[in-house]
């Protein structure tokens, strides 16, 4: 089969083609594995972490890839939640113990022996991909391969962050980077938080210009001031001087959710600017997002589905994927970006 293989560690700054187009062969399917052929996989930025090597693969080569849509073409014997010619997803969470405290009360994604997706284990930039039966998911039927690929980490990882702000209808809220992410938490907040306000902060004025298209009430640069304090916000951007705006925009009490496995260093000095009474002080909180669970992907695809989000995206063959890539990287975006297998 193709597949866009990952060899070692790049710096994108000087490298432009990281990836390698090779012929590989098909995996072989162990008996509670299935074998997927790969109709699109999203393009996400945390490939661009792993290429720079902040979330380094446990292995080289690897196939990165963890927004894939295709169809059961094989499966194992003790295999019995799907059928041949199904069309299923796979996200991000490619497996996990089962065993310890976080798996038992469904935080998987907390788990210390949790496998992601294309980076632990090959993923979907390739035309073929093996992955456990317990951690593919089906695609519901409104949504066009290209469409579900983004789904299954943007909107998930999305939707596990709104859930983590704990907002509720007629709160403030505030978007903090407008890309793949947050131009599908903006169709849910509109959805499930009607009454809410939301504030959009971006450095383009394409982005900022879509946000509105969108629905947001405002839209500012990231260091801009919005028409109000937040009472939640959600950080979506790879560097550090947009969090500490988001926390001078809090309100008393308020929640900013970084959503980034990892954050560059370009910036890191400016955390030295931090002042406790503007930034941290009156209850303000940060939290993380680690990684999706297996709920969190199932619940957004019923809500998805339930909604009719549609997702912008600009489509790439699998040969064009270091040009996603480094069009992710230098913010040539608009919504997401996505990989079609021919």
């Amino acid at each position: 089969m193709k597949a866009m293989v990952l060899d070692g560690i790049y710096d994108l700054s000087s490298t432009r083609r990281p990836l390698k187009l090779e012929d590989v062969p098909i995996p072989e399917i162990g008996g509670k594995e299935v074998l997927i052929k790969v109709s699109a996989c999203g393009v996400c930025h945390t490939e661009i972490d792993e290429i720079e090597g902040r979330t380094q693969p446990k292995r080289f080569p690897v196939i990165l890839g963890h927004q894939v849509v295709g169809r059961v073409v094989k499966k194992g014997r003790e295999v019995n939640n799907m059928e041949i010619g199904e069309r299923v997803g796979v996200g991000w969470i490619g497996s996990s113990c089962g065993k310890c405290e976080f798996c038992l009360r469904g935080e998987e994604n907390l788990c210390g022996s949790f496998l992601a997706t294309g980076r632990d284990i090959d993923g979907g930039y390739s035309e073929y991909m093996k992955i456990g039966r317990d951690y593919v998911f089906k695609i519901p039927d409104l949504f066009k391969d290209e469409e579900a690929a983004p789904l299954l980490c943007a909107g998930a990882i999305g939707y596990r962050s709104l859930r983590l702000t704990g907002m509720k209808d007629g709160d403030s809220i505030g978007l903090i980077g407008f890309g793949a992410s947050n131009h599908l938490v903006i169709q849910m907040v509109k959805y499930l938080f009607p009454s809410s306000q939301i504030f959009v902060f971006a450095r383009s004025e394409n982005e900022r210009s879509f946000a509105k298209e969108l629905g947001a009430n405002w839209a500012g640069d990231i260091d801009e001031e919005p028409p109000e304090k937040l009472r939640c916000a959600i950080d979506t951007t790879p560097v550090w001087k947009p969090v500490i705006f988001g926390l001078k925009n809090l309100k008393r009490g308020g929640r900013l959710v970084i959503n980034a496995i990892r954050k560059e260093d370009k910036d890191k000095e400016l955390l030295s600017n931090l002042d406790y009474a503007d930034h941290i002080w009156l209850e303000k909180e940060i939290k993380s997002v680690a990684n999706v669970s297996r709920r969190d992907i199932g619940d957004f695809l019923e809500l998805a589905a339930k909604i009719g989000i549609k997702p912008e995206f600009q489509v790439y063959p699998l040969d064009k994927a270091n040009e996603a890539i480094i069009d992710l990287k230098e913010r040539r975006i608009k919504g997401a970006k996505v990989l079609k297998m021919e």
